[in-house]
Order: structure tokens, then sequence, then C-alpha cells
């Protein structure tokens, strides 16, 4: 659903948000909770128009409704599964048809689910592989001409990926879940090295420990309890502290790739 109201730049300055984000079309996957609704939020107090994208209806459109109440942006939300790469393509269509063509795409829809390697329910391991991987793989694909043109115009262009620091440090019931994020992490430097010179500017974001709806879901009921145990020994960051970096990195001026980010609490050191 959207407010109706048409993305038109030869709008008066007085009706366009203010912000360092304003007049830019933002795409957000996993976008109904954690990290992504954070980041919508952040996007949109930018004066982005946003798309939420994420596979529940409910959360995309509360979530849809109170940015308009709050902010002066166009906002749409989109049901869709990263997986299913014609649903996406018919996603980008309507986003492009209500808010303009995006140049921004957050690509944070992911799962985490964690067990030792031989009692992991191997299903999870495809889920892993399918959103983490796939669904970004995809979405970065459905959206890259938007940012491209974006850059060949000499707007700021950004594909901003959400990884981990499980790609670089090792968690033992995790390694499914590791070397998706190791993957992303790979795939972003060489798409950085690919789109850089062509003025996308790609980046990876990489929390650790961050509270959010992730891991929620995993079967393995003693790696789902060690996960607890390991979040409240330590001060957290939160949902919204990973949304302030992104948009810090996003709205630097387009001269200015921040390529990886990672986003610690501050007793990991």
């Amino acid at each position: 659903m959207t407010d109706n109201v048409s993305h038109d730049s030869s709008l008066p300055v007085a009706d366009v948000p203010a912000g360092p984000l304003a007049g830019r079309v933002a795409v957000i996957t996993g976008a109904g909770a954690g990290i992504g609704a954070a980041t919508a939020h952040r996007f949109a107090a930018e004066g982005a128009s946003v798309a939420l994208l994420g596979r529940r209806p409910g959360p995309l459109d509360d979530l849809a409704a109170t940015l308009r109440e709050e902010h002066a942006v166009d906002v749409l939300a989109v049901p869709v599964d990263v997986t299913d790469a014609a649903a996406l393509t018919a996603a980008a269509s309507t986003i492009r048809a209500a808010l303009g063509r995006p140049d921004l795409v957050v690509a944070n829809a992911g799962v985490m689910l964690g067990a030792p390697f031989e009692e992991a329910d191997t299903a999870e391991w495809d889920q892993m592989i399918d959103v983490n991987l796939r669904g970004l793989l995809t979405t970065g694909r459905v959206f890259i001409e938007d940012l491209l043109d974006a850059a060949a115009a000499g707007r700021p262009a950004d594909l901003v990926n959400l990884g981990s620091i499980a790609a670089e440090v090792i968690f033992a019931d995790y390694p499914v879940y590791g070397a998706t994020k190791a993957a992303v992490a790979q795939l972003t430097r060489n798409l950085r090295a690919s789109l850089g010179p062509r003025g996308v500017r790609v980046r990876s974001v990489d929390p650790a420990f961050a509270v959010t709806e992730l891991g929620a879901d995993m079967g393995h009921e003693a790696t789902r309890a060690g996960l607890d145990k390991m979040r409240s020994a330590i001060t957290t960051i939160t949902a919204e502290d990973v949304a302030d970096a992104i948009t810090y990195s996003v709205a630097a001026p387009a001269r200015v790739n921040i390529a990886e980010l990672t986003v610690v609490p501050t007793e990991l050191g």
C-alpha cells in the first residue's frame, strides 16, 4: 500500500523532506523487524522514500503506516520472498512505478540457524543458503541497472549487503551460517571492484551480537539457549546502532565509499 503520492523531482523545495537522503529512493529487504525496520526508520527520518520488502505483510503495513505518520516521505510496503526471483522482479517494477527508480538498496534479509554439524537439520542449511546468499544475489541483480543508471547520472548509488562478524570469527555451532556470510563478504569485495569504477558504492556491514529476532527460530534448542547466554554475557548492540552505521555510510559524499563496516559491542574490543 502507498500514500498515492508519486515521486516527482519537480516538487518545490519546500515540499521535499529535508535531510542528507532527501530525494533518494531506498529499498530494504527483511524490513519487517530488526535491523531492516530500524534502517527504514533512519532512512525515512533523513528524507528518503522507502520501499519495505519482507515476507510478512502485517509488520510491513504497520511500519509503513508509522513512517508515513512520522515523516513526510513516500513509503511502499511490498510483501515478497527474496528467494523467489520472479516475485522480486515483479516487486521491483511495483517500486519503480510508485516511488521511482531506486538508488539505494540494502540487502538485509537473512536467517541464522545454528546446530552442531552432525546434529543439524539440513533443511536449515538450505534455508540459509537460499536466503543469505541466493536471496542477496537476486536482490542485487534485480536492482543493479537502477543503481548503475543513478551513478551514470552523477547521483549517489549504494548497494549495502548485510554480513556478519561470523564471516571472520569462528563460532563452532554455526558452520553453515558462517559460510554463507563469508560468501557475502567475498561477493561484496568482488562487486566493489566491478561496480566501484562505474560509480556504484558497494559495501558490507557486519554486525556482531546485535539483539534482534535473528536466531529466534533455530530448531536446535541447546544452540538457541547458548545464543541467549552469549548475548546476555555482554552489553550488546541494538538494531538501531547498526541502522545508524548503515545510514552514516550511505549519507557520505558520493566520492567516499566506506567499503567494510564492522559494528560490534565495545566489550569485544
